[in-house]
């Protein structure tokens, strides 16, 4: 049998869409997050943690916070693009697997904020990987944060 027909076949099987299906529910019901801090004043960083305390819970919408860009499915960025970070911001958005995700927190993320014209300063996260979700505010608030998750996970569940 050839191997183009083998594929076709497997897409064709509902054994095979219901895997699909069900990968596809499990994506949406728990998100795994990778926090990633590119280099700012930390103040996004505390709040993005007051996001994930009892007190704000982003645990009940099932994210799970990960340590390895190999276990995750959203990058959540803070900080602006160095170019110093710049590589192993690319580094990290390759290791994440397909479909991946990335949500610009904080002013600095999305602009390069008052870091903007340094010497060292490439701009927003945008500029060095695409960015799905923008969350603004200096510093962000905990309710904007999971504002910006849900608004993520909405727009998965109408792909």
């Amino acid at each position: 049998m050839d191997f183009r027909v083998f594929v076709y076949s497997l897409g064709q099987s509902p054994l095979f869409n219901m895997f699909k299906r069900l990968v596809h529910w499990s994506r949406l019901k728990s998100p795994w997050i990778l926090h990633l801090n590119t280099g700012a004043c930390n103040a996004c960083d505390i709040e993005i943690l007051a996001a994930l305390m009892p007190r704000f819970d982003l645990e009940r919408f099932g994210v799970l916070l990960k340590a390895t860009p190999r276990h995750a499915d959203v990058i959540i960025c803070t900080g602006p693009a160095t170019k110093q970070m710049k590589d192993r911001l690319i580094r990290i958005y390759e290791q994440v697997p397909e479909p991946k995700f990335v949500v610009a927190v904080g002013s600095c993320a999305l602009s390069g904020d008052v870091y903007r014209g340094a010497y060292n300063i490439l701009g927003g996260i945008d500029q060095v990987i695409p960015v799905n979700v923008y969350v603004p505010g200096c510093p962000v608030r905990p309710d904007a944060v999971i504002d910006g998750v849900v608004k993520l996970l909405n727009s998965l569940k109408k792909k």
